[in-house]
């Protein structure tokens, strides 16, 4: 049982166990179906953590410069790129660090391509594409909603792609499973398999969410070494983001106030919902809070609210086994994932420290942030 005392308060605690047991699964799926799997630091990027991940894969993919040099100098290994723009100022570095680069659009790839053409190192250049079709129900988290900026559908796609072209990119999940995957696939085969010939690798993005207790691990590798047996040339690539980190760790809060309007009682913590877990809000979800149910039915219901100044700073209700107190600790349950890449210090507030409760029992506390945090970034 991991013991938050020796953490301070807010504070994101990654838990090693719990992250060896999602890639020990990962690396399992990526030798079983002779893929690769490699860690989209869009969802995660503790770079600290990175000697652990090192010990089961060995690439990453990033989707901005910053996080192109963080693969290449933190993780150790330079990185599958994709942005939906890149720019002059930043291509020549962004080439630097990485091994793959993939364009958004074929305007983006002859714009860029001479460049990568006369690089002193090689590198394999694709472009990504869109097959129309993705399960996703948000409309903020899919990538293949009509209008969307993301790929090229195969009606504009010439017959022979242009030299140069060696892979393509898809991505249309999140917090998927394998049999969207599967119905994926038929979308993505009948639209582009034209093509396939010609490149040499597959990369199937991400939102595979193969951690997840439900999730049929076994299916997907049947669907992955399918798809090898009909395509034996293409290098298969997976980039999750969320699977990595799913269910690894929390964010601890305090309650700093209890406050009363028209019979709705609200905890006021030292954590906010917009500024530490943004997605709650944009999704929306409600968290799991430890010790707590989710809903009205119980003795002491609450909701919980941010301590920011952002009027809708609060998600509810909870209900709780007892009255909360001032300075009780409360738990939020899966909060490492999607949720330190979001946050910001909007209203100055204080930001929670990052902490790793080890495999043998050690509390580390990596980063606690101070005024200069705040300071440094507004000026």
């Amino acid at each position: 049982m991991t013991d938050f005392t020796p953490f301070p308060s807010p504070c994101y605690i990654l838990e090693e166990d719990l992250l060896r047991k999602n890639l020990s699964l990962i690396k399992h799926v990526a030798d079983a179906a002779g893929v690769e799997v490699i860690l989209a630091f869009k969802s995660f990027a503790m770079w600290r953590s990175f000697p652990i991940f090192r010990e089961y894969i060995t690439h990453s993919t990033a989707s901005s410069l910053y996080e192109a040099r963080l693969a290449l100098e933190e993780f150790g290994s330079k990185a599958h790129t994709y942005s939906p723009a890149y720019t002059e100022q930043e291509f020549t570095e962004i080439m630097r660090c990485s091994s793959h680069i993939t364009f958004n659009s074929l305007s983006q790839f002859e714009r860029f391509y001479p460049l990568v053409n006369t690089f002193e190192e090689k590198l394999s250049c694709g472009i990504r594409v869109n097959p129309e079709y993705s399960e996703v129900e948000t409309d903020l988290y899919n990538p293949c909603a009509p209008g969307t900026r993301f790929g090229i559908t195969a009606d504009l796609l010439p017959a022979t792609l242009p030299a140069g072209i060696e892979g393509f990119h898809c991505h249309c999940h999140c917090e998927s499973s394998s049999y969207e995957l599967e119905r994926t696939l038929e979308h993505l085969e009948a639209k582009f398999a034209p093509w396939f010939a010609q490149i040499k690798w597959l990369n199937l993005g991400g939102g595979h969410l193969m951690t997840r207790k439900d999730y049929d691990v076994e299916h997907l590798i049947k669907l992955l070494l399918g798809l090898k047996e009909r395509y034996p040339h293409l290098q298969l690539i997976l980039e999750p983001g969320s699977a990595f980190t799913w269910q690894t760790g929390v964010l601890t809060s305090e309650v700093v106030d209890v406050v009363e309007s028209r019979g709705i009682r609200t905890a006021i913590l030292n954590v906010s919902f917009t500024c530490h877990m943004p997605d709650c809000l944009e999704m929306p979800y409600q968290p799991v809070v430890r010790g707590a149910k989710v809903g009205e039915e119980g003795p002491f219901v609450y909701r919980l609210g941010g301590n920011s100044c952002l009027s809708g700073d609060y998600m509810g209700s909870w209900s709780f086994d007892h009255e909360l107190q001032i300075g009780e600790r409360l738990v939020f349950e899966d909060m490492i994932h999607y949720t330190m890449v979001k946050t910001n210090m909007f209203n100055g507030i204080h930001h929670p420290a990052i902490g790793l409760w080890s495999s043998d029992g050690k509390a580390t506390i990596f980063k606690e942030f101070v005024y200069e945090d705040y300071r440094n970034r507004m000026s």
